[in-house]
């Protein structure tokens, strides 16, 4: 059976690159990596009840195993190439193994990412994926490089894939208010969360504009600290300023807003760090690209992350991120 199913996914994730010499089937895959680059790895595990609800279906899963693991790569600046997969499941359900494999081929074959390799065991589901992409030599995005006066930027808006979070929390105190909200707004924040768009083409662009960048995936505040730590400064953000979707609005007031999109989490947007004189480059190669960002802060002189309201008063919010130890 475990064969089948190794079958089975590398039927569904099949994508044809010169690359690879020998994929799926052997006891390693052989890769050849193109002269003059190196090669950015990135890996990620995703538990069932921690990472993503009980609920999930099994092709939302299989998207965002691979997006949450691309967004690390686009956060370098690196052109996705090769993926490895490793599932654990509590038994051998070809239906759910199907649907999963699709959802992760829908957003492989939009990358050209090959699935190389991988394993299967049974246990508590789990989702392990480790990918791989190239960069020019010396051109990575890095955590390190913020300066004091670079301008912060982040792509898209934020909060979305926290509130969707809530939106399907049933223990939820406002549970009851968001379920009766109208489908097609709950329906974008769901659906931020189960499907995040990893920010591919954004990071390759600012690979000669931003000085530092990183994703957002533990939350706005934690993820920005480790650039303010890594990068030896301090780092101001203004409340008013941080990019919120229409549904985000619609539902939730502004002090829940704030927390939500400062430390929800699960955006993997990319936040970076631009020298003012970049600043107007950015948003015109972003816009070529069809995106675009919001300027959200500044990079200052000391240490750690704050946010300030329009009147200049600091806000303290009672946690900056998700801690898996906590």
């Amino acid at each position: 059976m475990e064969f089948d199913l190794i079958e089975l996914i590398r039927t569904r994730c099949s994508v044809a690159r010169a690359d690879v010499r020998l994929g799926i089937g052997d006891d390693a895959a052989l890769l050849l990596p193109p002269a003059g680059h190196e090669l950015a790895v990135s890996t990620d595990t995703l538990v069932a009840g921690v990472h993503f609800p009980l609920g999930t279906s099994a092709r939302d899963l299989g998207w965002k195993a691979l997006a949450v693991n691309l967004s690390d790569l686009a956060a370098m600046g690196a052109t996705p190439a090769w993926a490895l997969l490793s599932l654990t499941l509590p038994d051998s359900a070809r239906e759910f193994v199907d649907g999963f494999a699709q959802g992760f081929a829908e957003l492989a074959a939009q990358h050209g990412v090959a699935l190389v390799g991988g394993d299967t065991t049974r246990g508590p589901l789990a989702v392990g994926v480790t990918v791989h992409g190239f960069v020019p030599p010396g051109r990575a995005l890095r955590r390190d490089g913020a300066r004091a006066g670079d301008l912060v930027f982040v792509t898209g808006t934020l909060g979305d894939a926290a509130a969707g979070l809530r939106c399907l929390d049933r223990a939820d105190v406002r549970a009851a208010a968001l379920f009766n909200a109208p489908p097609d707004t709950r329906e974008v924040l769901v659906g931020r969360l189960n499907r995040p768009t990893p920010r591919i083409a954004a990071g390759s662009a600012l690979r000669e504009l931003a000085s530092a960048c990183i994703d957002v995936s533990d939350g706005l505040l934690a993820d920005l600290g480790h650039v303010a730590a890594r990068s030896g400064v301090g780092i101001e953000l203004d409340a008013d300023s941080l990019p919120a979707s229409s549904a985000l609005l619609a539902l939730f007031e502004r002090d829940e807003r704030l927390l939500l999109q400062a430390a929800g989490g699960d955006d993997y947007e990319l936040a970076f760090c631009v020298p003012p004189t970049r600043a107007g480059d950015v948003q015109r190669d972003l816009a070529r690209i069809g995106g675009g960002a919001t300027r959200i802060g500044r990079v200052v002189e000391g240490e750690r992350v704050r946010v300030f309201d329009r009147d200049g008063a600091e806000l303290v919010f009672e946690r900056g991120g998700w801690n898996h130890f906590a």
